[in-house]
């Protein structure tokens, strides 16, 4: 009796089709320590995930692992994120990894990325949302600690770059639990305040301690806010959720302040340059207009002018003529186009072309009239000669000369054996016909040569 059975690798395929189908082991988070850590040539990372109870191989191939910021190495605490699937040759299981994060942001880390996850999808980072910073503000909102590095930072970049812009602090708690709610409000109380532009952020630390930049009321309140926000929190590399929200993200609290307003110096040296070029064109300006009045009054037009004026009235008549002139050639020029178009359209008056096609119609009728009777003539007189010809070849006028024609029925007997003895033959003469019985019938002999 034979029963049905998989083969080794068929089990293994459908081990695998499990797992892979299988919710709960795809796209899942593992804290777990490094060990067997080994790297291939071709890039690819190997190595066991383990815990104080079990360990599973892993895998984290070149295309995920080559953004990492880090080194891995055995002993290593991280965060992996990936599948678990099955390595079908040697029937083991196995994960395969996809992110992997440092243990101890761990947590962090993943509040961060559901958190930006969920604004994107809100539109919270949608640039046509940002707002341009003014040029030139005048009225500077500063939201920091009132003891840190950063507000000192702030305040001397404005005094420095642009000290007639006025900076007002609006002091909060940037970390800590009442960290995020202090910082909310704050934005709120500046952007009713209607300052031109917004400097929000902290020196740098650690992400916890950078976190209350990361939590979704501030995110929402910086989304709502109408004035320009510049945020600046943390040292260039650290990112948080506030930069991607905020019109615009400075990598420094001094940067930020940088970014905010011009630079005065710089400012007064462009106007200093602006004054001395529209100095020198004003006086370019003035040169060239002194020349031209020079020219204007020594003109003859200025030392002469009834002479000018008289010349002019010349010139006037003078024009006045040529005018006249050009006028009569042009009403003469009129009238002669007139009287030709007229004697044109007269000549193709309907009136006279009917009496020219009637004249042609005359003839042509006379024409044809002639072209018939000549052509009757032409035909009577072929009808002669043929009737002529015709009259020749009647056998009538051989009857008239002394011959007959001789029938049997209503055939013409031509030869001497298409008749026999007691035939009734009929024989025709020019007045009538005569009716007989063959008695006798007789060849004529063929001549000798």
């Amino acid at each position: 009796m034979s029963t049905a059975h998989l083969t080794v690798s068929g089990l293994t395929a459908n081990i695998k089709r499990l797992i892979d189908s299988s919710g709960p082991l795809q796209n899942v988070w593992v804290r777990a320590e490094i060990s067997n850590f080994k790297r291939h040539s071709r890039g690819h990372m190997y190595f066991s995930l383990k815990d104080d109870k079990s360990r599973i191989q892993s895998v984290m191939f070149a295309g995920s692992n080559k953004s990492l910021s880090f080194i891995p190495s055995d002993g290593m605490n991280v965060l992996v994120r990936g599948d678990v699937s099955v390595y079908e040759p040697y029937g083991n299981y196995q994960f395969y990894v996809k992110e992997m994060q440092p243990d101890g942001v761990g947590n962090l880390y993943l509040a961060f990325e559901q958190l930006k996850k969920k604004l994107h999808m809100a539109g919270y980072f949608d640039e046509a949302h940002k707002k341009k910073p003014p040029r030139i503000p005048e009225r500077i909102a500063v939201i920091t600690s009132p003891t840190g590095a950063a507000v000192r930072d702030i305040l001397t970049t404005l005094e420095r770059r642009y000290p007639i812009a006025k900076a007002t602090l609006l002091p909060v708690l940037v970390q800590g639990p009442s960290a995020p709610e202090s910082i909310a409000k704050a934005i709120k109380q500046a952007d009713l305040a209607n300052f031109d532009v917004i400097i929000c952020g902290r020196g740098g630390g650690s992400i916890e301690e950078l976190w209350a930049f990361n939590e979704e009321i501030v995110a929402k309140a910086i989304y709502q806010c109408e004035t320009p926000l510049i945020s600046a929190v943390g040292h260039e590399t650290d990112v948080t959720i506030s930069d991607y929200v905020s019109d615009l993200r400075a990598p420094t609290p001094t940067a930020a302040a940088e970014l905010s307003v011009p630079n005065l110096t710089e400012m007064l040296a462009f106007i200093s340059d602006r004054k001395a070029r529209l100095i020198r064109s004003m006086n370019g300006q003035i040169e060239a207009q002194s020349e031209r009045h020079k020219r204007l009054v020594e003109s003859y037009a200025f030392r002469f002018p009834k002479q000018l004026i008289e010349q002019k009235e010349q010139d006037l008549d003078r024009l006045n003529e040529a005018l006249m002139r050009a006028k009569e050639r042009f009403v003469e020029g009129r009238t002669h186009t007139w009287s030709s178009l007229t004697q044109r359209l007269a000549a193709l008056h309907p009136q006279d072309r009917i009496l020219r096609e009637s004249e042609k119609l005359t003839q042509l009728q006379v024409r044809l009239k002639k072209g018939m009777i000549d052509a009757k003539k032409e035909k009577e007189h072929q009808l002669s000669l043929q009737l002529s010809k015709l009259d020749l070849l009647s056998p009538l006028k051989l009857m008239d000369r002394g011959y007959s024609l001789v029938y049997k029925g209503n055939d013409l007997v031509k030869q001497v054996a298409t008749v026999k003895s007691g035939d009734e033959i009929d024989v025709r003469v020019t007045d009538g016909t005569i009716t007989g019985v063959v008695t006798h019938t007789s060849k004529l002999m063929a001549k000798e040569e």
